[in-house]
Formats: structure tokens, sequence, C-alpha cells
């Protein structure tokens, strides 16, 4: 089952956000049409969904529970064609109601939708979840058996051999029944405590209170003053708030700790690993290689910044500052939509048919509104559907990366989804391939169309704070949960121990040209990442490192590029990474392979340093 949650948002919105300000000179935005789920919350279609999910769900733990040794591959094929129907219903439910939910957040009905609907989704899962566990306890040679047998069956190889990854670590039927069903007042209640803490918090800034996606905002504001009052102000809420941070994270780490302890699993960050498909090897070369290049990317290009903007030190509200002769060109919805369309068109004809209907279909909400959940997605919801985009649109030129990116995983989920409910869901290794590839297909577009050394200086060094970001950055918050998860395993974490971590690894990653302020400690807690997705941010450089060798590749004229990357796309979850990066002549598990991206970085920097402007 799919369940919504900012996994695919864009990377930026961990560290910038939006405000209401001038939306007004952006002209008209689209905002969802959920009617291809349900007309309404009150639809009767919902109703009968429900009800169609608990009669198949009891069917099918009737005729396949404790039976499925006796299957032939035939037979195994039908329960799988169940399966996906159910998980199908089920999937289209929750994308209902929690897209509905992340319109208006504050909205108690909404709210309530669903929370109903989760627990009885929850419930009705626990009914079936009884498939992998038994799958796994079948004899290997019965199913290599099955799988010769039948080629529509042997097209699930993939997710079987991810399913059966998980077997050394499997718990009993009961066990996992329990943990499952346990979930609810478990970790998804602390998640749902975070979301509600952070939506309700409220920054005074010049007498008027902000929310936070407003207050990040001003984190990027021209006037240095506006961006020491919201990064003092964020500080001053944060730690009001950090013992209930704390706590939540100090429980959903023990409670994780817990879990992995009795699944046997040799460390925190290994469960993702094993539900993303990759080797823990390939992590690791990752997150050293960026580690080892700190010095020569992230390091290296804040002291030119600091340079250009005439301080000997930054503070920490100076990361994200627009450059001095930064014009703050504001670009309209349309504008936006015009840029971004070209640049995938362009690209390749064929994706025109693929975009388009998001912004003529009700597919993509833009505008900034009270109570709408903040930062970007693209959720896939259902293979028989089509994926839903959530911006805040404010027209910044990071803006339209933000459009590009979720694009990208709207169009990599739209060709993904021939493969099926099981199959579409594409692995971590792959999951950010089309949105930085979109991201990059833009960004080259907006660069050679600039004019004059200063619009190209804004444009690269845009650029390369978006990859530091990604890459120098996400890494750092990945060592950040290593370490917190490490250490509770040693005992409760006081709040002023995360945030020791939280410095140590900020003064690592940004270097030494950066004043560590107090306040700034605190800034680990609004970071939802930390608490929704236990390690997933390395996804993000993952993404960025194999995009910047796949784009090489693609200009260094790799025959039939293009129909290589839809294939890519179209195969969802069906291939391993390595089957799909093979005809691009790359290899992840090479160490090599993650030069490539950070060699990249670092010669946009010296570009950045050459230029006299």
């Amino acid at each position: 089952m799919k369940v919504i949650n900012f996994l695919n948002s864009n990377y930026n919105t961990l560290d910038q956000s939006q405000d209401l300000k001038g939306q007004n000179q952006l002209g008209e935005m689209p905002e969802w049409d959920l009617s291809d789920l349900y007309s309404s919350a009150s639809a009767k279609e919902i109703v009968k969904d429900l009800k169609s999910v608990e009669q198949l769900s009891e069917s099918f733990a009737s005729k396949y529970e404790n039976k499925l040794s006796t299957l032939s591959a035939t037979e195994m094929l039908i329960c799988l064609m169940s399966q996906e129907k159910i998980t199908g219903l089920m999937g289209r439910l929750m994308s209902f109601a929690a897209l509905r939910y992340y319109q208006m957040t504050t909205d108690v009905s909404r709210t309530k939708l669903l929370s109903d609907i989760q627990d009885k989704i929850t419930q009705l899962s626990a009914k079936i979840i009884f498939f992998s566990l038994e799958f796994n306890t079948l004899d290997e040679s019965h199913l290599n058996d099955m799988l010769n047998e039948n080629s529509e069956l042997r097209r699930y190889r993939t997710a079987f051999d991810r399913m059966r990854a998980m077997k050394p670590y499997q718990l009993s039927d009961e066990l996992e029944k329990f943990l499952h069903e346990q979930s609810v007042v478990g970790a998804t209640a602390w998640n749902r405590l975070f979301d509600e803490t952070i939506i309700s918090l409220k920054f005074n800034i010049n007498k008027k209170d902000l929310s936070l996606e407003e207050v990040l905002n001003q984190l990027t504001d021209a006037n240095r003053r506006n961006r020491e009052k919201a990064a003092k102000s964020l500080s001053k809420v944060l730690e009001k708030n950090i013992t209930l941070f704390s706590r939540i994270t100090n429980t959903l780490a023990k409670e994780k700790s817990i879990e992995d302890k009795w699944r046997k699993f040799p460390n925190p960050q290994f469960s993702r690993h094993l539900t993303n498909d990759v080797e823990e090897e390939v992590v690791k070369a990752l997150r050293d290689s960026v580690v080892d290049s700190y010095s020569k990317t992230s390091h290296r290009y804040y002291k030119l910044k600091a340079k250009w903007l005439g301080l000997k030190k930054l503070e920490i509200w100076d990361r994200n500052a627009p450059l001095p002769q930064n014009e703050e060109k504001v670009f309209s919805w349309s504008e936006a939509r015009s840029i971004v369309t070209s640049a995938y068109t362009e690209f390749d004809p064929r994706m025109d048919a693929l975009v388009q209907p998001f912004f003529e279909k009700g597919w993509i909400d833009a505008a900034v509104k009270p109570g709408k959940a903040p930062g970007a997605f693209s959720h896939p919801t259902v293979t028989d559907v089509h994926p839903y985009i959530l911006l805040n649109y404010l027209g910044k030129p990071r803006d339209i990366m933000t459009l590009a990116h979720e694009l990208g995983h709207g169009v990599h989920q739209s060709l993904s989804s021939s493969q099926g409910e099981i199959l579409a869901n594409t692995p971590l290794t792959l999951a950010e391939t089309a949105s930085v590839f979109g991201e990059m297909l833009t960004f080259q577009k907006m660069l050679s169309e600039s004019k004059g050394e200063i619009n190209r200086k804004q444009l690269l060094a845009g650029k390369v704070e978006d990859m530091i970001n990604t890459v120098v950055r996400q890494i750092s918050f990945y060592d950040f949960e290593c370490r917190v998860h490490h250490n509770r395993q040693l005992g409760e974490l006081t709040p002023d121990q995360i945030n020791k971590i939280w410095l140590d690894v900020s003064k690592e990653s940004l270097g030494p040209v950066f004043n560590y302020v107090k306040g700034y400690e605190n800034f680990w807690a609004y970071v939802p990442h930390f608490i929704h997705s236990p390690f997933y941010v390395y996804a993000y450089a993952f993404g960025d490192g194999l995009v910047n060798a796949l784009y090489s590749a693609y200009q260094s004229g790799v025959p039939n590029f293009e129909d290589k990357y839809f294939e890519l796309l179209s195969s969802g979850g069906s291939k391993h990474h390595s089957q799909l990066l093979k005809p691009f002549q790359l290899d992840a598990s090479d160490p090599t392979f993650w030069t490539k991206g950070l060699d990249l970085i670092s010669s946009m920097i010296d570009e950045l340093e050459e230029l006299q402007c």
C-alpha cells in the first residue's frame, strides 16, 4: 500500500519554504480535482470500496492463508492479482483521504476522515499481512520451479527477491501482526503529533505571527536583518518546544531500536537499505565520497559566498542568502510552466503528452494557501488513476526547479504504472532519477538562455547551492541520524545531546567560514524526514549523483539514450538498479561512480571563482 508522505518532496523544502506575499502577480494557478479518486468525501463509492476491501481481505485470507505452499504457478499468479486488487482499493481510499487532508490540514473533518480510513485500512491490511510472511517460508526449489513454469509469474521475481531479503529478519506471524496493528498508536501517532505541532507553531516577527513556512522563507530574504530576525525567531520557538521534539525523537528511535533488536538488524540504518534494495556497501561508498569532498565543495563554495557578501564570516542565516546582484525576478505560473515543459519536450517530444495533463486536468495544486501542507511532493496514488503534485509556488527560480523536480516524479510514476501495483513502486536507488534529471534539463535550458555574466553567475550559484543542499546537506543529515540512533541505543538522549550531534555534523559539512550562533543547535527539530522516514535522506544524494552520471552519459552521446531512459522509467521496481544502469554503462557499486557528480559540483565552483562579476 502506498501512503502519502514527504519523501518525494523537493529537497529544498528541508531548508527553505514560502510565504503568501506577492501571489497576486503569479496569475491563475491550478488546484487539485480529486474526482478521479472519489467525487467527494461523502461519495457512496467510499463506503462501497471500504466494504469491498473488507470482503476481499477476508476472502483472500480464507482462501490462501496457510495454503501458499500448495499453490500451482497459475494459482500463485491469481493470488498475486487478488492481492493487487486489494492494495489498489486500499491505496485509492488512502490517497483520497490524505490528499484532501493535505489541502487543508486545519480542517477537523478532513483530519477525521484521514484518521478513520487509516485506522480501518490498518485493521483490514492485518488480515492479508500473512502473505509476505508465509511466502518467505516457501521452499526455494519449489519457488524456482513455479517461476520457470509461468512467465507472467516470473515477471514478479524482483518483488519476490525483495520480500525474501527480509526472510532472515522476519518475526512470528503473531508478532508481525501485532507490530502492524500497534503502529496506529505507535509511530503513526507520534508522526501525527509532530505534524500537528509543527503546523501549530507561530513565529513572531515585527509583531506579526508567521507559520514555519513563512519564517523559513525569510531565511532567503535579500535583507540581512530580516534573515537574522527569522533565524532568531525560529531558534526561540524551537527551543521553547525542544523538550517535546526530543521526546518524539527519543520515543521513535527507541521504538525502532526495539524492533531492530527483535529482527536482529545489524544497525539502525540497515532496514532502510533493505527496503530500498540498495547494498550497504553502495551507501557507504556514497557517504564516504561526499564526506571526503566537503573541503572542495561546500567549504570552498561558502568561503566564496562570504566574499561575495563582503563578510569575513557567515552567520547561519546567510547560508541561503541571495547574491548581492540578485534581481529577485518573479516568474508567473504560466512562465514557469512554459520553461519546464519546453525543457522536457526539447529533450524528447514524447514528454509533451506526459506532462500536459498535469497542468490541464487538475493534477497539480500550486498556490500557497492557509492550512495547506508545506513543501512539495508528487503522490503516485494508484496505477489505474494518476499522480497528484503538490507545490507551494511563489515564483522564485527555485520554485521553478521544484516544479521540474516534482513533474519528473509525476512522469516517472505515470510511466511505471503499467507495471501494476506491486511492481510500479520504484525503490530508492532510482526514485529520484526522473525528478533530478528533470531539474537538470530545466537548469541547462535556463543557463543556455542566460544573458550576461551576472545572470550566469546567479544561475550557477543557485544550482551549486541546490546541489550542496542535495548532496552535502543530506549526507550530513544522514550522519546526524546515524549518530542519534546509535547513541539512543545507549540510553535516553537529552535535548543538549541531540543539539551537540547536530552542531558537530553541521560544522563538519558546512565548514569553518560560519559562526554557529547560540540557537542554531535546535534547527534539527523541524526537519520532517527524521520523523517520517528515518535514514531516507541519502536518497537525494543518491539521486543527484546518479543523475549527474546519467546526464554525463547523455551529453557524451550514448546511442539511443532517450529510448533507454524511457525504458528505465517504465520499469518501475521490476528490475534491480544494476540492470537498469547497465545500458548506460554505469555501475553504482563502483566508488568512482560517485566522484563524477562531486566533480561536477567542483567544476561549477571553479567557473564561479573565475567569473569577474
